[in-house]
């Protein structure tokens, strides 16, 4: 206790002299700077202060009173703590309580205060200092890359010029000091591009671009901020090229397939007019089809000229100077043709070709009405004077050289001549007609049709009326007994030279040369003679604006369309339309011409509009089948040939077409009867000519009548032309009728069938006919033999005419049904034939009563009864049998020429006969059946 007491008692004395004077120690308050400013890095702890943290008093180096403690800071949100670091001297440091960042605070603005250590070890009498501002910078760490504001640019210039910039792209950057948080640089990462990029991202090109080099770019561009970090992610620019605006009509292709037969088709249905932005007062629009190289000037029908003239409802009486080459119209054989494509019949004159009209068809009672018409294509003459070119002349044939009418071109106008007789006129009258025309050498194909009108002469040209811009008067021709000649492709001058020959040569392209006597043509019916089946046209026309104004020439392959303002030309112009009336349209390319006027207010043209020139591709059309079907072989008896009507030989005849048509789905090919119209069919005899003195080939007026159909015959056949309906050709045809009225020796005639369409661009199979005489006896009496028939003998049924042909059936599988059937009949009448000749009566009673039995003779099922065993015999007996004709003069291969002596040859022959074969063979009476 005593060792303890010494200690204890000396530190109670020292702690109660402190105590006693403690307020005398601690008599000074710290002191430290009045502000502060510090430094610390985001993330970090440390703050750097200027100037250091140190508090200093003035009661050193009293302990406690001359001691730092603590210093304080006030201010809840100051995430700072101040930690002394050595009492004596009083330094301290400032460092973070809990992460700093710049992003959330740039700066701190705090008061801290420094404390003593009291008096003593308690602290009591602690002093505190003044307070003093602390000023906290935070430093930014780059810690963030740029991004760009907008995930995607776009931008559009016009070709060939140089911009400044083409648009700005933006990046921007999260971390909060300047350094890191600006941007101070952009690049484009996309190589090779004619682009380029400033620091403040302006992008600009650096050569002038085409729109038809390259119409839009791709390129990507970077960002890097202050601190050189790189954007995350790149961007992407769109930069589209457009042409330079210019006026002109856009939205519209270059080629339009038709398909045929689908009617009316819109050319333009995007179509619209640019016209950069300019104020118009007014558009006029011309489209034009442009079809010369198509037939003869456009897709018309090809028929012949004669089914034209029926279709349109022409006067019949027209002769048609220049035909199709024919054994009947071989004047033509000599010119050159071309006929192209289409089937149409062209003649081409190079200034050597001509031909002299036969007498016999040259129409030979011209009044003063009659109308010539031609199609004609023709060009400038050669030469600086140009001679005559005569499309048509009739002239002296001999002895003089007098032109009595022509119609001819010189210096590219059209010249008609006529010169009256003295026994129609005797006075000074008009004599030449004249007419200047551009379409007479525009080398372009043009309808002339001529109504004579005596003494008016009008000229119509593709339906146009023209009247003569100079008529020349003269006195008419003095009468003569002189032939004259009618000549195409020159003129005739038979008199007042050495040697006839042709002279004023024609140049170019004929069709379709007519002249009709007595009467002149209408306007309706020229104006179908030369009609276009193709043309332009527009589509809902009630939905056209008010102000749309629009025309059609007559052809209508021009089609102009005016309005002032443009969406109306706009909406006008996507209705505009194709169409081809033709089933079978001529395939090929129809070029299109659009010419535009724009016009400004107060000025006549503002703005120049590039023409559009267009195709349309006509697709060839599905080629019909056409098919003709029916019996092939016509037996019948004598008496029916002989009758007054004859036989029908086509009375099962039946037409058909049929076109191939894909299938969409399984591209297979299918087969679809279509219906259209034929332009002829040609019943032609095959072998020799029909003789008129004994038969015909005929066909009754009665059966051409509500049809569209004419018929000419001959001894070479019949032809039935006219355009009309495959059903209406089957109902003539069926009414052909062939009578031979002396059918004794004919033992078959055969005839061929062919039909066209479009003047022979489409022709059926060639149906072959043949039509046989059965000859027969009547029945006589004599044994039953069909009572009771032996193992050897049966009897065979075949009717006499049979006729198995159906419509569904094939064609080959017809064929062979025909021919099979056809060897049963042909088996039948020979059979026939050998009895017949066997009991042949030689008395004129019997005779007559055969007569009367074929009058009675009908189709009837037949029935025979044959011997085989008897076969060979009678071969024999025949072969005698001909030996015989021989000597007794019946007829054989030639025919007799007259019937009384037929029929004393008849009875000799069958006396013979009946003597040969008496008793050899049975007739029963009861097997044939009527």
């Amino acid at each position: 206790m005593h060792t303890l007491g010494v200690p204890f008692l000396l530190f109670w004395l020292i702690w109660g002299h402190s105590c006693a004077l403690g307020g005398k120690v601690n008599k000074h308050k710290p002191w430290i700077e009045a502000s502060y400013h510090g430094v610390i890095t985001e993330n970090m702890d440390t703050v750097l202060l200027d100037p250091p943290l140190v508090a200093l008093d003035k009661d050193a180096p009293v302990p406690y009173a001359g001691e730092i403690c603590a210093f304080k800071i006030n201010g809840d949100d100051a995430p700072f703590e101040a930690v002394v670091l050595n009492r004596t001297s009083g330094e301290g440091v400032l460092r973070a309580s809990s992460p700093v960042d710049c992003e959330s605070q740039k700066e701190y603005t705090f008061i801290i205060q420094a404390y003593d250590c009291g008096a003593g070890p308690s602290g009591a009498n602690w002093k505190k200092s003044h307070k003093a501002v602390v000023h906290i910078q935070v430093d930014d760490v780059n810690e963030f890359s740029p991004i760009f504001r907008e995930s995607l640019y776009k931008a559009s210039i016009t070709e060939g010029k140089i911009y400044d910039s083409i648009l700005q792209v933006e990046a921007w950057d999260q971390d909060c000091s300047p350094q890191y948080s600006q941007i101070c640089n952009y690049e484009i990462v996309t190589a090779g591009t004619p682009f380029a990029i400033d620091r403040n991202g302006n992008i600009r090109n650096t050569e002038r671009l085409s729109y038809d080099k390259q119409q839009s770019y791709k390129i990507m561009v970077t960002a890097f901020d202050c601190g050189q970090k790189r954007a995350k992610e790149d961007v992407v620019v769109h930069i589209e090229v457009k042409p330079v605006c210019k006026p002109g009509w856009q939205g519209w292709n270059k080629r339009v397939d038709y398909e045929p037969g689908t009617g009316s088709k819109q050319l333009f249905p995007k179509m619209h007019l640019e016209t950069c932005g300019g104020p118009l007062s007014g558009v006029k629009a011309m489209v034009e089809l442009q079809t010369n190289h198509i037939g003869k000037g456009c897709d018309r029908e090809t028929y012949s000229e004669k089914s034209l003239q029926k279709l349109c409802g022409a006067a019949s009486g027209s002769t048609d100077l220049l035909p199709a080459p024919s054994p009947s119209t071989n004047w033509t054989a000599a010119l050159l043709m071309d006929s192209g494509r289409d089937s149409d019949l062209i003649y081409r004159f190079d200034g050597r070709q001509a031909a002299n009209v036969p007498d016999h068809v040259v129409p030979q009672n011209l009044t003063d009405q009659f109308t010539i018409a031609t199609w004609m294509k023709h060009g400038p003459s050669p030469g600086l004077r140009a001679e005559k070119e005569t499309l048509l002349c009739s002239s002296d044939k001999t002895e003089m050289n007098r032109h009595h009418y022509s119609l001819y071109v010189h210096n590219c106008r059209l010249v008609f001549l006529l010169r009256r007789d003295f026994t129609q006129l005797d006075t000074f009258r008009p004599a030449e007609f004249h007419w200047k025309l551009e379409q007479i050498c525009d080398k372009e194909w043009h309808y002339y049709v001529i109504n004579v009108e005596f003494p008016a002469v009008t000229l119509f040209v593709d339906g146009v009326t023209y009247e003569p811009y100079l008529v020349t008067d003269d006195w008419p021709i003095h009468a003569s007994k002189i032939d004259t000649q009618l000549t195409v492709g020159a003129c005739w001058q038979g008199g007042e030279v050495a040697t006839p020959r042709f002279t004023q040569y024609f140049r170019g392209s004929l069709s379709g040369l007519t002249i009709r006597p007595g009467r002149i043509e209408t306007q309706k019916v020229i104006s179908c003679l030369q009609a276009c089946k193709e043309g332009l046209d527009i589509n809902s026309l009630e939905s056209l604006a008010k102000d749309i104004k629009f025309h059609f020439n007559p052809a209508q392959s021009v089609l102009v369309v005016e309005g002032e303002d443009v969406d109306s030309i706009n909406t006008a112009m996507t209705k505009v339309s194709y169409i081809n009336s033709r089933q079978f349209p001529t395939p090929g390319l129809r070029r299109l011409h659009i010419t535009t006027t724009v016009q400004c207010f107060g000025e006549d043209t503002c703005l120049s509009i590039p023409d559009i020139k267009a195709v349309v591709m006509v697709l060839p059309p599905s080629e019909p089948r056409i098919t003709i079907a029916g019996s092939n072989r016509l037996v019948r008896p004598a008496s029916d040939l002989r009758g007054p009507l004859g036989v029908a030989p086509f009375k099962e005849l039946h037409i058909t077409s049929t076109v191939m048509k894909g299938d969409g789905f399984a591209r297979r090919p299918g087969v679809m009867e279509v219906m259209h119209n034929l332009d002829y069919c040609d019943v032609l005899v095959i072998g020799e000519e029909l003789n008129p003195d004994r038969e015909s080939l005929e066909i009754q007026h009665s059966a051409l009548l509500g049809k569209h159909l004419d018929a000419t015959n001959s001894t070479s056949g019949i032809s039935i032309y006219g355009v009309d309906s495959m059903a209406h050709y089957e109902q003539a045809l069926r009414q052909v009728r062939y009578r031979n009225w002396r059918p004794a020796n004919l033992s078959e005639r055969r005839f061929r069938l062919t039909c066209s369409e479009l003047n022979g661009r489409y022709t059926s199979n060639e149906f072959n006919l043949e039509v046989s005489v059965l000859h027969h006896s009547a029945p006589v009496e004599h044994a039953n033999h069909m009572a009771v028939q032996p193992q050897y003998m049966r009897p065979v049924h075949h009717p006499l005419m049979i006729s198995f042909i159906k419509r569904s059936a094939p064609p080959a599988a017809t064929v062979v049904i025909v021919v099979c059937i056809a060897a049963l009949v042909v088996i039948v009448v020979i059979g026939v034939y050998r009895i017949h000749a066997t009991h042949q009566e030689g008395s004129r009673e019997d005779e007559d009563e055969v007569k009367d039995a074929e009058e009675e003779w009908d189709n009837s099922a037949l029935t025979i009864t044959v011997n085989p065993m008897e076969v060979r015999q009678e071969e024999h007996e025949e072969e005698e049998e001909e030996e015989e004709e021989e000597l007794v003069g019946g007829v054989t291969s030639v025919e007799s020429e007259n019937s009384d002596e037929e029929e004393d040859d008849d009875e000799g022959r069958e006396a013979a006969k009946e003597r040969k074969q008496k008793g050899k063979l049975g007739w029963d009476s009861s097997s044939i059946t009527y």
